[in-house]
Formats: C-alpha cells, structure tokens, sequence
C-alpha cells in the first residue's frame, strides 16, 4: 500500500468515525464546544501518532502473546503525559475533559492502530497510518462540534456569533447541547459521508 493512501484513506473513504464507527463515545461527549474538541483531536493525534512509532519500532522485539499488555502500557503512558501536561499548562481544558483524557486509553481506534497497522508495518508507514486516522477522527470531532456549539449556544469557539434577539427568539437549541444532538448531527455526517463514496454495509 502507497504512503498516500495510507494517509488519505482514513480521512474519508475509510473514516474511523463515519466508516468504521469507532471513537462515537469521544464524539458524543466533547463536542460541546470547538474548544473541547481541538483539544481532544490534538490530545488523540499525539498519542495515536507516537504510541504507532513506538509500537512499530518495537514490533520484532514483543512476545504475542503479551502484545496487548504492552501495547496498552505504550499507550497508558502517554496518554498520562498529556493529562500531565494539560494540568500544568491548560488547567480548565484539563477540568472540562475531566476523564475523557483518561478515556483515550481505551479508545478502539488507537489500539486497533497499533495491532491492526503498527505491529506488522515500518515506522515511517505506522507513523502515516496514525496521523491519518487521528485527522480523519479529529476532523469528524471538529465538525461535529462547530454544528453543536453554533446551534446550541450560538457561538464559535467560545465568542458569540449570533446576536441576542436570535437567542432571546429561541434561535439556540439546547438539544445540540445534549447526547442526542450530537447523534443527529453526526447521523447526518456518515450519512452524507456514506452517500458520497457509496458504501453500503454488508
């Protein structure tokens, strides 16, 4: 497989959200708002990205059968330095995402990367795979939570955009505000995605 498709191809035509379904949980609950999930996409590219380097350049060297243990070790890991990281020099963000950091360690996509992809591929190769997947997730996150925020709050990154007579008329729904809005609009999401690329599930 080329370094172009490897990279391309989770960024639509095989999305982890839209295609593979996977990371929904992450997509329903930090999507509140856009500061949320640039956040949560950076957080996940870093630890997607580097636990897939790491992994692949350990890969001749990790018994199968405790593979996994030492994958989700890998993970663990940085993983935490981000939570380090975010207390020490983003202490709301870090307050806001309260466990879903943590939650990143067991977030299907990065696991299924590393045993899927970066155990059985090069560095350079698991290091496309990874930040492919990562963009496609965290593009999906993004869009999710623009819709969310406009819609729900009637603003953009946190500044308001919609003026207060629309709000004061009910413009703002609170339902993109809850689970449920997000499910409609990433619904809508894989729907168009999945219309555009004709996939049907088997």
């Amino acid at each position: 497989m080329s370094s172009r498709k490897i990279f391309q191809d989770p960024l639509i035509s095989d999305n982890p959200i839209t295609r593979q379904v996977l990371g929904i949980c992450s997509a329903l609950a930090v999507t509140v708002n856009l500061e949320q999930a640039t956040v949560m996409s950076i957080a996940v590219t870093f630890v997607l990205c580097s636990s897939n380097v790491i992994v692949s350049m350990l890969r001749r060297f990790i018994p199968s059968n405790i593979r996994i243990i030492i994958q989700m070790t890998v993970i663990a890991s940085l993983v935490a330095l981000v939570d380090l990281l975010l207390k020490a020099y983003a202490y709301d963000i870090s307050k806001d995402l309260t466990v879903f950091i943590g939650l990143i360690i067991t977030n299907c996509i990065v696991m299924g990367r590393a045993e899927a992809f970066a155990m059985k591929n090069n560095v350079f190769s698991s290091f496309l795979d990874g930040l492919g997947n990562s963009l496609g997730y965290g593009g999906i996150l993004l869009i999710v939570a623009f819709f969310r925020e406009l819609f729900g709050s009637g603003t953009i990154f946190g500044t308001q955009v919609v003026s207060d007579s629309f709000i004061a008329s009910g413009y703002n729904n609170g339902l993109m505000l809850l689970a449920p809005g997000a499910f409609i609009v990433l619904g809508i999401i894989i729907w168009i995605q999945r219309s555009l690329t004709n996939y049907v599930e088997e």
